[in-house]
């Protein structure tokens, strides 16, 4: 074997090691860490459990995908069936738009081998104080509009933090719900007055669209530090000027739930 042939295989296995990692390694990694979050119930702290299955039948297939296509000879992915001694004077000549998708190629390799890394090595965790922290003040149309009727007659005991918001913000009869029993759980956040929210993040398909829902809750602001979970037993009081707030018989300092979200 000549020393050219030598010299130009050794750059083209490193590109088909490449480009092999690119494509079939991330995804071989990606679904690997997606099946043990979902065989561990952890899955649920990134998206609902509604599409825990979906992402990990998604997973199964790519995986079987990617051990198929490990199968293939190195380089296989790449060979199209062009001139071989056209792409040896293309390399030896780079063009610029071929030296930007290389730059750009690369990029995203490390940022998406980053990713992965990190979804091995970092245990999962939910980002539900983070997440309410800096969404605070942010209008959303989750627990905002007119009134529903059904709020009215619905089982009020079956309510969680998330319910019990889109009642506070829209509700126009708030003597209707004066006295209810409540029992909730959530993590405590600061008001700008200097009182003390019940919090919980509310997503209707994964964190990304995670909107914070909160409770105006009679405690003192320096009792339980911002992000503490507790366990609130108490009543909904109505203010004379048509606000409500929970008004607490017990608060029980608790650890995060399994699954700190609700949907």
């Amino acid at each position: 074997m000549s020393d050219h042939t030598v010299t130009s295989d050794a750059p083209s296995r490193a590109r088909a090691l490449a480009t092999r990692w690119l494509g079939i390694g991330l995804a071989a990694v990606i679904s690997v860490v997606t099946l043990g979050l979902g065989l561990t119930g952890r899955l649920n702290l990134y998206i609902s459990p509604e599409s825990v299955w979906f992402a990990c039948a998604a997973a199964v297939v790519t995986l079987a995908g990617a051990i198929w296509s490990c199968t293939l000879p190195l380089g296989e992915e790449g060979d199209h069936g062009h001139d071989h001694g056209d792409a040896h004077e293309a390399d030896a000549e780079p063009s610029p738009r071929r030296s930007l998708a290389l730059a750009g190629t690369v990029t995203g390799g490390v940022v998406a081998s980053g990713v992965v890394i990190a979804a091995l090595v970092l245990p999962p965790a939910s980002l539900s104080v983070e997440l309410a922290m800096s969404r605070v003040g942010e209008q959303t149309a989750l627990f905002a509009g007119a009134d529903d009727v059904t709020l009215g007659v619905a089982d009020t005991a079956t309510f969680g933090v998330g319910d019990w918001a889109s009642v506070f913000a829209t509700a126009t009869n708030t003597a209707a719900y004066d006295g209810k029993t409540v029992t909730l759980t959530g993590f405590v956040t600061p008001t700008d007055a200097d009182g003390v929210n019940l919090t919980r993040l509310v997503i209707t398909h994964c964190v990304i669209d995670a909107q914070p829902a909160t409770l105006p809750v009679t405690i003192d602001a320096g009792e339980f530090d911002t992000g503490q979970w507790v366990e609130v037993e108490g009543t909904v009081k109505a203010d004379a000027d048509g606000s409500l707030h929970v008004e607490p018989t017990t608060v029980t300092a608790i650890d995060e739930p399994s699954d700190p979200y609700e949907y």
